[in-house]
């Protein structure tokens, strides 16, 4: 069978910790980052950059950082769309207001500012937690919002109230505007959401991620064994809004290149977000990327089938779209709460000991 560990041998501990300790885990991985960096951009069109590619990317990374503070620390979310539009004008207030910094800055720095947002509106969770403070980030949502649309610094006193994002560049390739090309814009993506994924995978599994699942898991008995509670969400909030403005950034500088806050991040961005990280896996870091992968090619797929192929109104189709994820939502609450990524956990451990009885 091709999923076995013989021949893997461990003489440290760092290398029984790793991350993939099966050498079919890692060549895997491999594999696939080098196609991913080497081969995709060669096959890239508009469809597939605008419809799949950065879609997925930026969704994953915005489910990354909500699954940091929802699913490592328990501390639950509904202002993933508001913290996402604090990252988006951010990158435009930093790009229009320094137009010499070079824009992998600017988006790093959207993603300081966003942490800083995510601090203030963390504060609450140090005394309400549960429904309480998913009402308190919700609130946050709504204000932030609001703020963008009526404070006219933000977009510069436009007439329309619309952002637009300048164009820019890296290593003389243009990675934002009307004329950056799809290939150019996808590595660009790809180079945060690889190098930031790898990042969060080791701190949840550092002294930090300890501390966060020790506060979701019973946070009066963590702060009896030492764990500081105020540290520890406020940690999770600032590197979980840090994570989300870097998507919001990316997701208006480098995808749709105009935004107007109401309609690019409204309620229904935040709750996107949190179908992504339930269907695909609390806790995990797979997980984020299976349920942005799921949230994301799900649509497209019955749009190009019913739409496509049987004629179907797209309104229809939408309306079914919202009933199917609906069900699975409800279903893997119910049957398997730790989402895809458990059943994907359990494949292979019953791939690494097939035939034995398990």
């Amino acid at each position: 069978m091709i999923y076995r560990e013989a021949g893997d041998f461990k003489t440290s501990y760092s290398a029984d910790q790793q991350t993939f300790p099966i050498g079919f885990d890692r060549w895997t991985v491999r594999v696939v980052v080098i196609f991913a960096f080497l081969v995709v951009p060669f096959l890239i069109n508009d469809y597939w950059e605008k419809s799949i590619l950065l879609p997925f990317l930026i969704w994953s990374l915005a489910a990354l950082g909500l699954n940091i503070l929802t699913g490592y620390c328990g501390q639950l979310s509904l202002g993933t769309g508001g913290f996402m539009a604090v990252g988006a004008y951010a990158c435009y207030k930093l790009t229009t207001m320094f137009p010499e910094v070079n824009i992998l800055f600017v988006v790093l720095l959207a993603g300081v500012v966003t942490a800083l947002v995510g601090i203030l509106f963390g504060l609450p969770s140090l005394r309400i937690k549960g429904f309480y403070l998913a009402v308190a980030t919700l609130a946050a949502q709504f204000f932030l919002v609001w703020l963008f649309n009526k404070v006219p610094w933000f977009y510069n006193y436009s007439a329309s109230g619309q952002i637009n994002m300048p164009e820019r560049e890296v290593l003389g390739f243009i990675v934002s505007g009307a004329n950056a090309e799809p290939w150019a814009t996808y590595l660009f993506t790809l180079l945060f959401v690889l190098v930031f994924a790898v990042i969060a995978r080791n701190l949840t599994r550092g002294r930090l991620g300890r501390s966060w699942m020790a506060i979701r898991d019973m946070d009066i008995a963590a702060e009896i064994i030492g764990v500081p509670p105020l540290q520890a969400k406020l940690s999770a909030f600032a590197i979980s809004s840090f994570y989300i403005g870097l998507a919001g950034a990316l997701f208006f500088g480098v995808y749709l290149g105009a935004v107007e806050p109401t309609e690019a991040f409204g309620i229904d961005k935040s709750f996107l977000v949190l179908f992504m990280i339930i269907i695909g896996g609390l806790g995990s870091i797979a997980g984020s990327f299976i349920g942005a992968a799921f949230m994301v090619l799900l649509p497209v797929l019955f749009k190009n089938i019913m739409v496509g192929d049987f004629g179907w109104p797209t309104d229809t189709v939408q309306h079914f779209i919202f009933m199917l994820v609906g069900g699975l939502i409800m279903f893997f609450l119910i049957v398997e709460p730790h989402g895809l990524a458990q059943l994907w956990r359990i494949t292979k451990e019953k791939l690494r000991l097939w035939p034995f009885p398990h």
